[in-house]
């Protein structure tokens, strides 16, 4: 299991991709770089001129509707990060420099599997440092409504348990529990975003979705998919939510061991729950023991815990 391997890794080459923003339409280049150790993932915009880092990290998340958006504290921003941030989580990679040209990241196939694809492609560079990872000590839950989402203990392990809940005669109720250590990453790599055909005039209505189409997104119209080839897996719509959950979770700065359930989640929950748990340092501890960069890094104040960028 990749959390097992205690030394950060960053690429071994760089990346190039190039793609549609989903919610921009406009296209979009892309370059991933290999960054040192403790550098972390940051975006960098580079058709801005100034105040272009941007760590990605829970506390810089705003507006999650849809995708999940960071901006900086000088208003730099870019959205659509969360399956770029889940071809991370899985892959290993701790370190790295994104490069963009735009506010959005492409959304390629819809899924993480071209970045997963490219990674392995660049090949991963093992680093001297150890990494750090976050421990569960306490329960923490978030409820909206009928959505929910929580956090509890889990030793040396990740699972996610996900329902979803649609009306839509097709989607319905599903739920899926997805162990780290155990399960096979590609079938959630693979995964496309989907919608309701119902939905897309309202999605476009807000500005939304202007590069969408049936090569980027699964769309289910009553109890019909309307994509040709159907989908890629019987489990593909829960599978998706899996996939983003992991990449918003990857925004925690470190890799969380801990048991997330959650019926109706999203980025908007999974954000809620990220910034309530780390709001009490009680709530966590670092697994290698070193509780003085615990308190150091978050038991005065909390956002001292992501990078300033």
């Amino acid at each position: 299991m990749l959390m097992h391997f205690n030394s950060q890794k960053t690429l071994g080459n760089r990346i190039k991709i190039s793609g549609i923003g989903l919610h921009s339409g406009n296209t979009v280049d892309l370059v991933i770089r290999p960054a040192s150790e403790n550098f972390g993932i940051k975006f960098c915009r580079i058709d801005i001129n100034k105040n272009d880092y941007i760590a990605a990290n829970y506390l810089n998340v705003v507006d999650p509707v849809l995708c999940t958006k960071i901006k900086n504290k000088n208003g730099a921003s870019v959205s659509t990060v969360e399956h770029l941030m889940a071809a991370f989580f899985g892959e290993g990679i701790d370190n790295a420099l994104v490069e963009v040209n735009s506010s959005e990241i492409p959304i390629l196939d819809g899924s993480a599997n071209d970045f997963v694809e490219a990674i392995r492609t660049a090949g991963i560079k093992e680093q001297s440092s150890k990494r750090e990872f976050i421990k569960v000590l306490k329960k923490v839950e978030v409820i909206d409504g009928d959505k929910y989402i929580s956090i509890e203990p889990l030793n040396n392990d990740l699972i996610v348990d996900f329902e979803i809940v649609y009306k839509n005669p097709l989607i319905r109720t599903r739920r899926k529990v997805f162990n780290l250590s155990k399960d096979d990453l590609n079938e959630i790599y693979n995964s496309r975003t989907f919608c309701l055909y119902e939905d897309i005039d309202f999605i476009k209505n807000r500005g939304l979705a202007k590069g969408g189409s049936l090569d980027n997104a699964i769309v289910v119209k009553d109890d019909q998919i309307l994509n040709e080839d159907g989908l890629r897996n019987r489990h593909e719509f829960v599978y998706h939510k899996i996939l983003d959950c992991l990449g918003d979770l990857m925004l925690s700065g470190k890799r969380i061991f801990g048991h997330i359930k959650t019926s109706q989640g999203g980025h908007a929950l999974t954000n809620k729950l990220l910034r309530k748990f780390f709001s009490n340092p009680d709530n966590w501890s670092l697994d290698n023991g070193q509780d003085k960069i615990k308190n150091a890094l978050s038991k005065k104040d909390p956002k001292s815990f992501v990078a300033s960028a």
